[in-house]
């Protein structure tokens, strides 16, 4: 095996194993510091100069980050071939996070046991939404919504960027992913954060659609189910997000919805327990899944490169 796919091995076992890097060491977070200073004042000017000092902020950030880690993967080039793959691991690891996502959703699961308010507020910590109100059921829903989406924006679009283009490839997604979560928003941010959600979204187009492609493969749904993904990933704002989560509520037959925005599969049935816990156990595999066909396609890659 070669070392570009022992590489992605190696940093799925690094985060199954450790999880995240402590705050001080994480690049998302050095991400988020910057996109918070850069940000100030940003949505006080005019709709013109917001989208432009947006895109160029954007553009600075994300050049700097992709240079990083450049030259980091140069560096590491001549090194003998263990210590490339070890370097190259954990440079990745932190650009994905598959156990935390799965413990975030499991943990909103756990506290909704103990009682509806503990899993609103613990639901607050991945989602955006007003939890405050929200029943049983719909507190499952969200939870089995950003358990999708972010098995896309998380796991498999920095492994696919990674296979495309190496780290500087990973580093550029997680750079438009996290200014996408800080700056896409409607309202006060439309116009300085139009650069980087249009950014994200073009980034995250085909990592979304084998997301559901994998999450289908793991859920055994029928063939005719493939048509149904496609009418019901069409019904949220987003043109992304809507195929994981078409994929995973088909699959489970659980009804996913945001009150007056969408609702998928609106036949199924309001998400219990149970599908909590089939849900992250379909996201770790899917995970898995995605990330051993990336090393596949890797290994595929340098021997017909050498043939």
């Amino acid at each position: 095996m070669g070392g570009g796919a022992m590489t992605v091995l190696l940093a799925m076992l690094l985060d199954r194993l450790f999880g995240e890097p402590p705050a001080r060491l994480h690049p998302v977070v050095w991400i988020g510091r910057y996109l918070d200073w850069a940000g100030r004042g940003l949505t006080a000017l005019p709709p013109r100069r917001a989208f432009v000092a947006g895109a160029l902020y954007w553009m600075l950030g994300a050049t700097a980050f992709v240079a990083l880690y450049a030259l980091a993967g140069i560096a590491l080039n001549g090194c003998p071939l263990w210590l490339r793959v070890l370097g190259v691991a954990l440079l990745l690891k932190p650009l994905f996070a598959l156990r935390l996502l799965i413990d975030e959703v499991q943990a909103v699961e756990a506290a909704l046991l103990r009682n509806l308010a503990d899993g609103r507020t613990q639901l607050s910590r991945i989602v955006s939404r007003d939890t405050s109100q929200l029943s049983a059921a719909a507190v499952r829903e969200s939870a089995l919504e950003s358990l999708s989406e972010n098995l896309s924006d998380s796991v498999v679009a920095p492994l696919f960027w990674f296979a495309l283009l190496g780290l500087p490839g990973a580093a550029l997604y997680r750079f438009a992913n996290t200014a996408d979560a800080a700056w896409g928003y409607r309202g006060r941010w439309e116009w300085a954060g139009k650069w980087a959600a249009r950014a994200d979204d073009a980034l995250s187009f085909i990592p979304a659609r084998l997301t559901a492609a994998v999450l289908f493969t793991v859920s055994a749904t029928t063939q005719r189910s493939l048509t149904a993904l496609a009418i019901e990933a069409r019904k949220t704002p987003s043109p992304n997000s809507g195929w994981p989560m078409a994929a995973l509520a088909l699959g489970l037959g659980v009804r996913l919805g945001k009150t007056d925005v969408y609702v998928l599969n609106p036949a199924g049935c309001d998400p219990g327990a149970i599908d909590v816990q089939r849900g992250t156990r379909r996201a770790a595999v899917a995970g898995w899944g995605f990330a051993c066909l990336v090393a596949l396609g890797i290994e595929l890659g340098a021997g017909f490169g050498h043939g």
